[in-house]
């Protein structure tokens, strides 16, 4: 064989091989997808990290990773700027970005999307019992933890005091931290009280409970009312006696909802997929991500089709509602 024919059946081979590595038939391409999640300790980052393999064991050609976040207004930001396509955040964080209210004044989030509301999340405003913190209106002057700068948590400790006519200027100290940092100042003696906004129980607070002597402070029946003709995704919700060591009786305070958001430009079709892996199940060998949240964690067991428009109000993507409408539950 010469020198051409020898370098015509080496372009041959070479074009078909690219040709049969580029067919869709021979070599599906995979689709990546993240989840933008919360600290360790909370509860958005086991059920973030249940429900993506959940959904990449369900979807042959997506593969899910779930993300450790820096709480809702972070994911939400990481949404506005392209940096991941879907997050785990609070409601009433998602209705101020898209809206451009609050800490998003100026600076709204429009390509904000909802796939599904998941769980209530309630507001926890935990005490040393030394502190003597019996109420909302005994926090002025003492050592407290609002939640991490720019999480939901914030939000709603900014919130929950403004009805009780309180600022965060009204503290004797003032730190940011995270679930597992409020716990962790809470258990040495270095802060009086913290606000956590979970699912319960929470885990840091679980924790803390077992060799800690704490109270959990009611927000009352007047401010819920309050707070919620102010900002009407709050709902009043009682954290049960006996949740956390020590604290035997029920506790009355408000909840906003959990819910998974995706950036607008993730296509209809793949949206659509990740909203049916969630709710529906194949039976055992092929459960629902629900299913599989369920089981992972206490909270997952009240993630339900029937609830997943709650407390939404802000657009739902499109391939979300195409679903829900296919269910009979347009928004």
């Amino acid at each position: 064989m010469n020198i051409k024919k020898y370098f015509l059946v080496f372009a041959f081979i070479a074009v078909s091989v690219m040709l049969i590595s580029l067919s869709p038939s021979m070599a599906a391409q995979k689709t990546f997808v993240a989840i933008a999640t919360g600290g360790t300790a909370g509860t958005y980052y086991p059920l973030g990290g249940a429900l993506a393999q959940a959904i990449s064991t369900k979807l042959k050609d997506v593969i899910v990773t779930a993300q450790s976040g820096n709480a809702s207004a972070a994911n939400v930001n990481l949404i506005k700027k392209h940096e991941i396509e879907t997050a785990f955040v609070q409601n009433n964080v998602a209705y101020d970005a898209y809206n451009g209210l609050g800490q998003f004044e100026g600076n709204a989030v429009k390509n904000i999307r909802v796939i599904a509301s998941l769980y209530p999340e309630a507001i926890q405003i935990v005490a040393l019992k030394s502190s003597k913190i019996n109420s909302v209106a005994d926090l002025k002057g003492k050592r407290v933890i609002p939640g991490d700068m720019g999480s939901g948590t914030a939000t709603d400790a900014a919130n929950v005091l403004s009805v009780y006519g309180i600022t965060f200027d009204d503290f004797g100290q003032l730190d940011w931290l995270s679930f597992a940092g409020v716990a962790q100042r809470l258990k040495d003696n270095q802060a009086d009280a913290g606000f956590v906004t979970a699912g319960l129980p929470t885990a840091a607070l679980l924790e803390l409970a077992s060799n800690t002597a704490v109270t959990v402070v009611p927000i009352t029946d007047e401010m819920n009312d309050a707070l919620s003709k102010k900002w009407p995704f709050y709902a009043k919700v009682v954290i049960p006696g006996g949740t956390y060591s020590g604290v035997t009786e029920d506790v009355n305070t408000t909840a906003v909802m959990a819910q998974w958001v995706v950036d607008e430009n993730v296509s209809e079709n793949l949206v659509y997929q990740l909203t049916k892996a969630l709710w529906e199940s194949g039976g055992a060998k092929d459960p629902s991500g629900a299913e599989i949240m369920a089981q992972t964690h206490s909270k997952g067991k009240e993630i339900t089709l029937g609830t997943a428009l709650l407390g939404v109000a802000i657009p739902l993507h499109s391939g979300a509602k195409k679903y829900y409408e296919e269910k009979g539950m347009g928004k």
